[in-house]
Formats: C-alpha cells, sequence, structure tokens
C-alpha cells in the first residue's frame, strides 16, 4: 500500500499492479480495496495496463478531511494521475463511474473513461432523489449508520427489504459496510440530485464508454444511454446478462477492447 497526498492534504491509500498505460479504478458506492468487485478485476487488466486500485476518501486506509465536497474527490484522482505520470484513463463503476466522468469534465489528464452503469435514477426528477443526499445526512449525523445502509439499499438502490435483513445476519459484511456508511453522503453529492448534469457532461472532450448490464434496473438503463447520447461522440454497450453487480469476467474483455482501440483524430 502506498499513499499519495491530495490537494487539500488528504491522504489517498493505493496499490498498483501490472504494467502499460495507467488505468486508475473508481469504486462505488460502500466499496473499497478490501471490500468489492475491483480486487478480481484488476488481475484481468494488469496485464495490459497499470493498474491503480484506490481507497476513496473516508474508505479503508485513505484520509477524511472535512469539510468534504465532490471536488475535492477530483482532485484525489487528479493527485493519483500525477503520480500515474501525468495522465490515465479512468474506469468507474455505478457512482465511481459519474465520478470518472467529473474528472474528463474537470479537464485533467485523462486519456479515456468507461463508466459502469452510474446511478441516475431520478434524471425526470420525479422520485426525490434530491432529499436523498439530506436523508443520508441526517442518519449519519445522527450515528445511525446501519439505518444509513438499509436507507440506502431499500430506498434508494431498490434492493427488496429481506436483502437487508439477510446482510444484517452476516456480520463480516453488515460491520464493513456500517463502517463506511458516512461516506454515502459522499456518494449522493457526486451524483448530483440523482440526475444526469447535461451541460457539464456536453463538454467532455475525450473518448468515453458507458456501459450498462442487460438484467439491471431499467433506470439504469435509461441513465447510460442518456449519458451516452449527451456526451459527444460516445460509445454505449449492453452487457450480456450482467446487473449492477457486474462480473468482473464479463466487464474486463469491453474495457480492454475500448481502451485498445486508438481513438478517433481530434478526441
Amino acid at each position: 500500500m502506498t499513499t499519495v497526498l491530495s490537494k487539500d492534504g488528504t491522504p489517498i491509500a493505493f496499490e498498483r499492479t501490472g504494467k502499460g498505460p495507467a488505468l486508475i479504478v473508481i469504486d462505488g458506492a460502500l466499496c473499497s480495496r478490501a471490500f468489492g468487485p475491483t480486487a478480481k478485476l484488476a488481475p484481468l487488466l494488469a496485464d495490459h495496463y497499470t493498474v491503480y486500485r484506490y481507497d476513496r476518501r473516508g474508505r479503508g486506509e485513505s484520509g477524511d478531511t472535512a469539510p468534504y465536497a465532490s471536488a475535492r474527490e477530483v482532485e484525489d484522482v487528479a493527485a493519483l494521475m500525477d503520480h500515474a505520470g501525468g495522465s490515465a484513463s479512468l474506469l468507474g463503476l455505478s457512482s465511481g463511474g459519474a465520478l470518472a466522468l467529473e474528472c474528463a469534465v474537470a479537464r485533467l489528464g485523462v486519456q479515456k473513461v468507461i463508466a459502469y452503469e452510474p446511478p441516475y435514477v431520478d434524471d425526470d426528477g420525479t422520485r426525490g432523489g434530491a432529499r436523498h443526499e439530506m436523508e443520508l445526512r441526517r442518519l449519519v449525523d445522527a450515528g445511525q449508520r446501519g439505518d444509513a445502509v438499509t436507507y440506502f439499499m431499500r430506498d434508494m438502490v431498490g434492493a427488496p427489504a429481506f436483502m437487508t435483513v439477510v446482510m444484517k445476519l452476516m456480520p463480516w459484511i453488515w460491520s464493513k459496510l456500517r463502517a463506511v456508511a458516512h461516506t454515502l453522503p459522499y456518494d449522493a453529492a457526486v451524483m448530483t440530485a440523482f440526475r444526469v448534469p447535461r451541460m457539464r457532461f456536453g463538454s467532455i472532450a475525450r473518448p468515453v464508454l458507458v456501459l450498462n448490464g442487460t438484467k439491471t434496473d431499467p433506470r439504469l438503463k435509461a441513465a447510460a444511454r442518456v449519458i451516452a447520447d449527451i456526451v459527444p461522440g460516445a460509445q454505449h454497450r449492453e452487457l450480456a446478462g450482467q446487473t449492477h453487480n457486474v462480473s468482473p469476467a464479463a466487464l474486463a474483455p469491453a474495457v480492454r477492447e475500448f481502451l485498445d482501440t486508438p481513438a478517433a483524430a481530434g478526441r
């Protein structure tokens, strides 16, 4: 494990594997290097790329300097990119996909972006997405970490009620989720009220691939298509049989194909 210092002095923990062009992988909500899909994904990409896996601020071995702002997370990626030599491609999962796109908006040294199912699940503004961040902050500030996780899974993700009951019966998992529950408002802030930021994404000038699974939530499918339509020249692809919990074995080939294909002139 190594650390870089973000612009505000926050230490960001990361590990690097493989050899080749730099690829920074950005986790979604509740995930970190120690808990989530990237541990299995990185080895499938490390034969062609130098893969950077990091703990988003507030998680794992990274710091968490107050006050939080989503712009600080963009600066965290910028610090990793500087360590990688000044440029890198980004692979973001769920809210990590939204963060990867925001990094492209910021015109960092981003080469290409792959975003898997950024969860803009309230793009039409009818599902109360703007209230999610406030409710998550209320629960976290009240010390109700378990309730924050439950709210996220049931009211935001739409998971069946029995799933949270089952997870609470697996303390080795539930304890890890509760430990990073305070970062759920961070994900909500990155998601901009869970509505696609059309003007910002319309300014992206790097190659972008937006992915979703064929068996995922219809809201996520719709969001992926909207993003692909908004980002100039973006590609859209569906992965057969996949849900939001994408299989690394299904995702890695699509990532390799996109990264290995030369960008069009002017991109």
